[in-house]
């Protein structure tokens, strides 16, 4: 069964004098899909959304969430979309419960209605003990996650984030994830902008990466990882290992390559995480001492590193 469409855009541009901040935009985003809108700064994934979100109009091209027009029909195509666009502000004398009621009576909820999807969103954003304090008080990730409770209050479908987790601390930035994954569960469609590659594959299933105002590529990410079937891994020794063996790792199955960089052994490796768990044990039984071993690299950054230097070039 074919999924909905959800976010279509046709050659969605955005022009200023003498700089082009969208170049014909093409993305189709499909119902439950959990896209990362990925790029560096700059990129054009902030203009994008503002387009989508009814805050800049295009210059040419078009952009349609749910089969509605947003040049045309703006209010229809964001009935069943929940926003958080750039640094959410308030007004800093209300409390959560008190905002949240305002912008519900503003997206026409009854009272009734406010009063229950205030408490699910407050205990989805973990906030429900800090529900009557004045936000005027509250760090940039408490209102943060406010302004995700708000954007949720009318339970929509589509979910579109700005950069959600921009300028928090790491706790901060554990926290607005585990909120989207959480919202994943529910299948909610969830369109995210950042220019974090963690997070991206952290939180999504889909990237669409875009540089200088243009899409580079399109892909579930699962996919870009298999294309190569093979993975970086960066292997901290307590001492130098011997040529005999650099020799003997060099015969495990799924070793494609083995590099020596000090302390550091850089092994290019295929293989599932039953394989890489034995590697890890035959390692320990040539008699090296293994400090740390991790993943270095993956093939979503490898393609997002020689896309960008590319369009830089």
């Amino acid at each position: 069964m074919t999924k909905k469409e959800i976010i279509l855009t046709q050659d969605l541009t955005k022009k200023y004098s003498g700089f082009t901040a969208l170049e014909k935009l093409n993305l189709v985003i499909h119902q439950n899909d959990c896209v990362g809108f990925l790029g560096p700064n700059g990129a054009g994934k902030t203009t994008a959304i503002k387009i989508l979100t009814g805050l800049l109009f295009p210059t040419s091209g078009t952009a349609q969430l749910f089969g509605y027009d947003v040049t045309k029909d703006l209010k229809l195509g964001l009935a069943n979309v929940g926003t958080v666009v750039e640094t959410p502000e308030f007004f800093p004398h209300f409390n959560p419960k008190e905002i949240l009621s305002y912008f519900g009576r503003l997206r026409g909820l009854s009272h009734q209605t406010i009063q229950e999807r205030t408490k699910q969103v407050l205990e989805l954003v973990h906030m429900t003990e800090w529900s009557q304090k004045k936000i005027g008080k509250f760090s940039k990730g408490m209102k943060q996650r406010i302004s995700l409770a708000a954007a949720l209050l009318h339970d929509p479908d589509l979910i579109i984030l700005d950069e959600p987790t921009s300028g928090l601390d790491p706790r901060g930035m554990i926290e607005i994830r585990n909120i989207i994954k959480s919202l994943k569960k529910q299948n909610k469609t969830i369109f995210m902008s950042s220019h974090l590659l963690a997070e991206t594959q952290e939180v999504c299933d889909k990237i669409a990466l875009i540089d200088r105002g243009k899409l580079m590529h399109f892909d579930r990410i699962d996919l870009i990882n298999n294309k190569t079937g093979h993975e970086s891994i960066i292997i901290e020794l307590v001492k130098l290992p011997t040529q005999l063996q650099i020799s003997e790792i060099s015969k495990f199955d799924g070793v494609k390559n083995v590099k020596l960089d000090s302390t550091e052994l850089i092994v290019e490796f295929s293989g599932d995480k039953k394989q890489k768990a034995e590697f890890l044990i035959m390692i320990q039984k040539l008699g090296l001492q293994v400090v740390s071993f991790s993943t270095i690299e993956s093939n979503l950054e490898a393609l997002y590193m020689d896309l960008i230097t590319d369009s830089v070039g």
